[in-house]
């Protein structure tokens, strides 16, 4: 039968499809944890967060019994729990996470509702996140990697299965809601995007989220997109649509969106009164609750009311036997929060090229320095290029890195050579780009995302931090090791807008390894490291040093790759320290020339090498740090407090620090050269300690 043909047959077929005691089941099982928690485990203050799902339950189960493709993946939200029992999730996990034990999604380091779930043998639920909106584009990576695994690496599997995200009416006003529309319609992926309608986003009607409050009358023209909706409480009208939904992403491998309408039979959280509701709206939704509906559906035509009441019991047994067993899990380690921040040997289940049989070759961290000297541009694009060549699974993208080759040349020439599907460029967004590179990790896809300047990192942030934070969240169940290259710092003018480094802002971000390499050869060798680790890693190429003089070396080696946590002693000597990084390393170097210094260029922050700083420390009994971005909580001040606290003994002189001032970068020529730390700033900054 032709694909077209298949999906006008289920959308007229009979709902025989359906396994509607296993639904049942499922339901009845849902429907008793939300019982449980707010008669019980809420009150007794066992449960500290409880959302629940009466209402969207339903539609939940159907949709996750049609999840059946080797590699269907889905991300939901903070109340989508049914949906996790019917992929196979234990209720005996679910409140035990709930009630923050040991086990279960996260070992009790996140919201019991906040699930993820590796499932090898069916649906995986990749980890969402707290933030509303959040799940989107990380799924539209998912998508893009079927799509990656099916026409590149020809994958028979990947080209059946699809990626599934859910959401509310009130995540169709999120950014991330809108970027991975986008991605999914204009690179056709196999998306299905199920939009549970209950009217309210929290207290706010959905009319204030988009006009009219229907997303699917809004996107009827959106092209690319189909788009289906109905009655979610209509258990012959939802099980249609959604069978039909599914059959087209999966036939047609391209998106959908599926509307539902759902009462939210409860409030947003057991702490919310629904006082913003009338009486007339909460009666309403009441009768349109799908447990009842469901129930006139099947007794008596599909089975018997004894049926029925033996299904229910069942289920409620289940759950009363679960919640005795996650009662007895105990509360894990305090000091157990300290494990998964990082890759520690011990390898997660879902995520990164490791879990498909990948190893990464031998290295060697000794240069062997050959041919002219090179520029950190040519450096970089070199490694990338050869990666890619090693590496069939590795991907570059970004906005401009294909045909234009990156606003800094760096991606140049790499689309020719390896192809539109592995070199690519993307829509304007950088929530999309990081968010799709989270989802490309977790199928086992190593994305080097770029984000063009520092500052166009805002929009991501969001993504970042979750991307930073799964492994630790997750109790090492996923990871997405990535390599996000970004330009920082200023070229020959700056402004606010281009120049920013802010790199302290990712060191903060718990996860991210963090590199900021001065000169070609440290590039060459940390963003090797940084493409062959098993961390998601932030990779700085500061712009002014891109094409420097003092920045080029000799080509370093095919296999010459640099520890991360291991700084370079620039220069030697016995009078002062002077640590430092990135674009201020060779002004640094300059400024100590004639005298008697160890010159430190720390090439990661994250971790960074507190050891030799404290070491030379305690040689010179002097220390002078030098960077680029602002004084105030600038990465200076962690190295100055620890430095004054470990090292305080050994100093002759106070910790003294020399920065940009407070201020966004200016573009006039002068203006910046008086902001940013000159030779002359440093040399006079440096006399003054030795002269303590």
């Amino acid at each position: 039968m032709a694909r077209t043909g298949t999906i006008a047959a289920l959308r007229n077929a009979p709902d025989t499809a359906v396994d509607w005691r296993k639904l049942l089941r499922h339901l009845a099982m849902s429907r008793a944890l939300d019982e449980m928690e707010e008669s019980r485990l809420v009150p007794e203050k066992k449960v500290l967060y409880q959302f629940s799902a009466r209402g969207h339950d339903m539609a939940q189960i159907l949709l996750g019994l049609q999840l059946d493709g080797p590699h269907d993946a889905v991300c939901g939200y903070y109340r989508s729990r049914p949906l996790l029992l019917a992929l196979g999730v234990d209720p005996e996990d679910a409140l035990g996470s709930a009630m923050g034990r040991a086990g279960g999604y996260s070992d009790g380091r996140d919201i019991g509702v906040v699930f993820n779930y590796p499932n090898p043998g069916g649906a995986t639920a990749l980890p969402m996140c707290g933030g509303v909106g959040a799940q989107y584009t990380p799924t539209a990576g998912w998508a893009q990697a079927l799509d990656f695994y099916a026409k590149v690496l020809g994958s028979a599997e990947h080209a059946r299965s699809i990626a599934v995200v859910l959401g509310g009416d009130g995540s169709v006003a999120s950014n991330g809601f809108w970027s991975a529309l986008t991605i999914a319609t204009t690179q056709k992926l196999p998306m299905l995007f199920y939009v549970e309608d209950n009217g309210f986003g929290i207290s706010v009607p959905s009319s204030f989220q988009t006009p009219g409050g229907n997303i699917a009358a809004n996107l009827a023209s959106w092209q690319g997109l189909r788009i289906l909706s109905g009655d979610g409480t209509d258990p012959g009208e939802a099980s249609r649509l959604i069978a039909e939904a599914v059959a087209h992403v999966r036939e047609e491998h391209a998106p959908v969106m599926l509307r539902l309408t759902v009462p939210r039979l409860q409030g947003h959280s057991f702490q919310d009164t629904q006082t913003y509701k009338g009486e007339n709206v909460v009666k309403a939704e009441w009768a349109r609750d799908p447990w009842h509906k469901l129930k006139s559906y099947l007794v008596p035509a599909r089975m018997s009311g004894q049926e029925w009441d033996a299904e229910v019991e069942a289920a409620s047994a289940r759950v009363e036997t679960a919640c005795a067993a996650a009662q007895l899990r105990p509360v894990a380690k305090p000091g157990s929060v300290m494990k998964h921040v990082f890759y520690d040997g011990e390898m997660q289940q879902v995520g990164g090229l490791r879990n498909h049989g990948w190893q990464p070759p031998a290295v060697t961290d000794m240069p062997r320095p050959e041919g002219q000297r090179i520029n950190m541009v040519t450096a970089i694009r070199r490694v990338l290029d050869q990666e890619l060549a090693s590496n069939p699974h590795m991907v570059v993208f970004g906005e401009d890195v294909g045909a234009k080759g990156g606003v800094h040349a760096v991606t140049l020439g790499l689309q020719e050579k390896f192809g539109a599907e592995r070199v690519f460029d993307t829509s304007l967004s950088e929530e999309g780009i990081i968010g799709r590179a989270v989802g490309m990790a977790l199928a086992g896809l190593l994305p080097v995302p770029e984000i063009q300047f520092r500052k166009y990192a805002e929009p991501a942030t969001e993504q970042l931090n979750d991307c930073g934070s799964m492994r630790w969240r997750t109790n090492n169940r996923f990871a997405a090791p990535m390599v996000v290259r970004m330009p920082v710092g200023f070229f020959k003018c700056g402004d606010p807008w281009h120049s920013q480094t802010n790199e302290v802002a990712f060191v903060h971000s718990p996860g991210w390894m963090v590199a900021s390499p001065s000169n070609a050869e440290d590039a060459v060798g940390l963003l090797r490291t940084a493409l062959r680790g098993n961390d998601p890693v932030i990779f700085l190429e500061h712009r002014a040093m891109l094409d420097h003089s003092w920045a080029r070396r000799p080509w370093p080696g095919d296999d010459f790759a640099l520890p991360f946590g291991k700084a370079k002693l620039v220069s030697e000597g016995k009078d002062a320290t002077i640590v430092t990084w990135g674009g201020m390393v060779d002004r640094c170097e300059s400024a100590a020339k004639g005298l008697s210094i160890d010159v430190i260029d720390l090439r990661t922050l994250m971790p960074w090498d507190r050891e030799t700083v404290l070491a030379s420390v305690a040689k010179t009994h002097r220390c002078l740090i030098v960077h680029e971005d602002l004084q105030t909580a600038g990465f200076g001040a962690e190295i100055a407090a620890v430095v004054a606290s470990e090292g305080f003994t050994t100093l002759d002189a106070p910790v003294e620090r020399l920065t940009m001032p407070d201020i966004p970068s200016p573009h006039n020529p002068a203006l910046l050269e008086w902001a940013v730390p000159s030779v002359a700033a440093i040399r006079a900054k440096l006399e003054d300690v030795l002269g303590f």
